[in-house]
């Protein structure tokens, strides 16, 4: 899955690639070569050694205690051997042979990295296959039955432009919902009797997202982000109980609207941007105008000036040159944007990050948008994006499901395909939570430890001392959509 430059972010701090300081460490130097090499356990241990001495600096050592931690996340992520990526895909892929497995693997299927001598494989191989290997679908085992999911897809996307042209207004269709998100540390992730801190996402304030009531939670509520917060949350605490997994949770409703604006490029101001959301221009933590993708936006605009017609292209070009594909943990990855194009493949976020790149490179304001996607039976996190023009304002672009329709939904016709694609070109279904505005921010209060997510704020994060990582925590949003217009 592309380089292996890593991103060495310290939470709560200035976000830098390298930092002064490890800039100029024999150290850490050292100690990422041999981790760019392969070598961990004799990186850890050049670590280990170096954070004995006397005299170190405490920046210095929070750079060598996260260069340690990348380590571990990276190993988490590329947790599948050879032989146990050929046991799971002969149990996944109808009729797989051993030769056919050596052919897919001389073709670099799937990503894999040496560690320590050993070859290994990231952990959501066999789901990747299939996204990115469509065409292996009718070997999938057992089935996915996905006709009815998106004929449920193309209706509603239908039911909401319908309903704005008819009304003559963007935001239709009022939802409620009721929510439950809990986040669960396993047993003995801390001491007993130490405490743990947890931060949950809630919805925050939008035009199309109001209403916002938190019902109950699992204990007081310490500090709940204003609601503009581009990363909102309800922050608790509880004291671990040994030998008993610690469960935080909060309840809540709100309303949320569905989403369609009629665009019109005639009516689209170009050449001037907002000063209140000139900074969504700007480069920024993987939003990076490499030489790689400014090459790519004018190679797709060619001579297009109009913003609107600009990023209608490249979530065009988005939809249908890249696939879908799970990701590595976004804390181990320097760049989102250029990894997923120059993978040809990403994720929500990665998609969602490279079309605000191409948007930003040409002055276009755009910005991130996170939190769950709430469909029936399709619960899940999910991220997407907002494109700031005149007179519209923010409007809603989600290149996720661009793509989603165009490589996926083979049982919808071509031209419904199109028009559902069109459709999340400024639209967007009722189901959706959204908890963020931009991406790489930082909480509040802020985590002492580092993030287990340091760009995104969707499962939650927890900590007790010193982080509590994804491995030791599940998460769950239960969902209840209580009423809905007609």
């Amino acid at each position: 899955m592309g380089t292996f430059n890593q991103f060495f972010l310290i939470c709560g701090l200035a976000i830098l690639s390298v930092s002064r300081v490890g800039a100029a460490d024999a150290t850490l130097t050292n100690a990422r070569k041999l981790e760019k090499s392969g070598d961990f356990k004799k990186a850890t241990e050049l670590l280990a050694e170096a954070s004995k001495k006397h005299g170190l600096s405490a920046e210095l050592n929070r750079e060598y205690q996260w260069e340690t931690e990348l380590m571990e996340r990276i190993r988490q992520d590329y947790g599948l051997s050879e032989e146990r990526l050929f046991q799971k895909l002969s149990a996944a892929v109808k009729g797989l042979t051993k030769d056919e497995f050596n052919a897919w693997m001389k073709e670099h299927r799937f990503d894999g990295r040496k560690i320590d001598g050993e070859m290994r494989y990231v952990v959501t191989s066999i789901n990747n296959l299939f996204w990115r290997h469509p065409d292996l679908n009718s070997r999938r085992q057992p089935p996915k039955e996905l006709a009815a999911y998106h004929r449920s897809l193309f209706d509603t996307a239908h039911r909401v432009k319908t309903a704005a042209l008819e009304e003559k207004k963007a935001l239709v269709l009022p939802t409620h919902f009721k929510c439950t998100m809990t986040v669960t540390a396993e047993k003995n992730s801390a001491k007993n009797g130490k405490m743990i801190r947890a931060w949950l996402p809630v919805p925050r304030a939008y035009p199309f997202q109001k209403d916002f009531v938190l019902l109950d939670s699992s204990s007081p509520v310490k500090y709940l982000s204003h609601e503009d917060s581009p990363i909102r949350s309800v922050y608790l605490e509880q004291n671990a109980i040994e030998n008993q997994p610690t469960k935080f949770s909060a309840s809540y409703e709100y309303v949320r609207n569905g989403i369609y604006f009629d665009l019109k490029a005639n009516e689209v101001s170009s050449g001037t941007v907002d000063p209140s959301v000139r900074q969504f221009t700007e480069q920024a933590p993987h939003v990076v105008f490499t030489p790689q993708l400014k090459a790519l936006a004018k190679d797709i605009i060619v001579s297009e000036k109009n913003p609107l017609l600009q990023a209608r292209a490249f979530y065009n070009w988005i939809s249908e040159n890249i696939k879908y594909s799970f990701a590595r943990e976004y804390s181990t990855l320097t760049n989102i944007s250029d990894y997923c194009l120059s993978n040809g493949y990403g994720d929500c976020g990665q998609e969602a990050l490279l079309f605000i790149t191409l948007c930003r490179s040409q002055g276009i304001p755009a910005r991130w948008q996170s939190g769950w996607n709430l469909f029936p039976s399709h619960v899940g996190i999910h991220d997407w994006t907002e494109i700031y023009l005149e007179p519209y304002g923010w409007v809603p672009v989600d290149p996720w499901a661009g793509i989603y329709v165009m490589h996926y939904c083979t049982d919808l016709s071509n031209d419904e395909k199109r028009e559902l694609r069109d459709f999340y070109f400024g639209g967007l279904d009722q189901y959706r939570m959204s908890a963020n505005a931009d991406h790489s921010q930082q909480l509040q209060p802020p985590k002492k430890g580092f993030r287990s997510d340091d760009v995104d704020f969707q499962r939650g994060e927890l900590e007790s001392g010193k982080n509590i990582y994804f491995d030791k925590y599940n998460y769950d949003l239960q969902v209840e959509e209580t009423s809905s217009a007609k």
